[in-house]
C-alpha cells in the first residue's frame, strides 16, 4: 500500500484514529491489527513500526482519549474563591464524563476487563488515576495554605469526583438515560461543591452564586 511521506506524529495520530474506530466497533478482542491498518489506511508494516502490539496501540488510544483530563484542572487561579474553582472543575468533570467518547471508552474497558485485566489497568492509570493525582495535589496545597482542613487529599479528591457523578453518571453509562440537561448538571455540581466545602473548608464556605 503506497503511503505519502508524513511527519511521524501525524502518522501516529492517523493510526490511533483508525484504532479508535475499530476498537469502538469491535471491542478489544474483536479488533485485529489487520483491520486497524485497513481503517487507518496504512500498511501492516507501517503499523508495526509505530506499535508493536495491539495492547500497546490500545494504551496509546486510551492515553489520547484521556488527555483532556489534564485540562479539567487548568488553570487554577489562586485568587478566586474555592467554591468557584471547585464549581469549574466539577462542570468540566461532568462534561467529560458525559461526552460520547468517554462513555464509549468506559464501555469498551468494562466489557473487556474480565478477559484482559491489563486494559482496565491501562485505563485506570492513564485516566482516573491521573485526574485524581492532579486534584489531590491541588487540594493538598489548599490544605497546607490553611484554606481547607488538614485531611487525606487523595480521599478528598475521590469524594469530590464521586459527588460530581451523582444522579447522571451511572445512568448514562448504562444507557438508562441518553440526555442530561445543563440544569441538572448545575444542580449536581452545585450540591457537590456545597457538601464538599461543608466537610473540608477551614472557614465557613461561601455559597455558590445562583444562576
Amino acid at each position: 500500500m503506497a503511503e505519502p511521506d508524513e511527519h511521524p506524529a501525524s502518522k501516529r495520530r492517523q493510526i490511533i484514529h483508525g484504532a479508535e474506530i475499530v476498537f469502538t466497533e469491535c471491542g478489544y478482542e474483536g479488533a485485529s491489527m489487520s483491520r486497524i491498518a485497513l481503517r487507518a489506511a496504512v500498511s501492516k508494516g507501517t503499523l508495526y513500526n509505530y506499535f508493536t502490539s495491539k495492547s500497546e496501540l490500545f494504551a496509546a488510544f486510551v492515553e489520547q482519549a484521556c488527555a483532556s483530563l489534564i485540562q479539567v484542572f487548568e488553570p487554577v487561579c489562586e485568587q478566586e474563591e474555592l467554591a468557584v474553582t471547585l464549581n469549574r472543575i466539577g462542570q468540566r468533570m461532568a462534561a467529560l464524563i458525559l461526552s460520547p467518547d468517554s462513555l464509549v471508552l468506559f464501555r469498551i474497558v468494562v466489557s473487556e476487563a474480565g478477559k484482559f485485566p491489563h486494559l482496565a489497568q491501562i485505563f485506570w492509570q492513564t485516566g482516573p488515576q491521573t485526574a485524581l493525582a492532579y486534584m489531590s495535589d491541588w487540594l493538598g496545597q489548599e490544605m497546607q495554605a490553611g484554606r481547607l482542613q488538614p485531611s487525606d487529599p487523595t480521599f478528598a479528591a475521590e469524594q469530590f469526583f464521586a459527588l460530581c457523578q451523582t444522579r447522571f453518571g451511572m445512568k448514562r453509562r448504562l444507557l438508562l438515560v441518553t440526555e442530561t440537561s445543563q440544569e441538572e448538571i448545575d444542580l449536581v455540581v452545585g450540591g457537590a461543591v456545597r457538601l464538599f466545602l461543608n466537610s473540608y473548608a477551614a472557614a465557613a464556605p461561601v455559597g455558590l452564586p445562583r444562576s
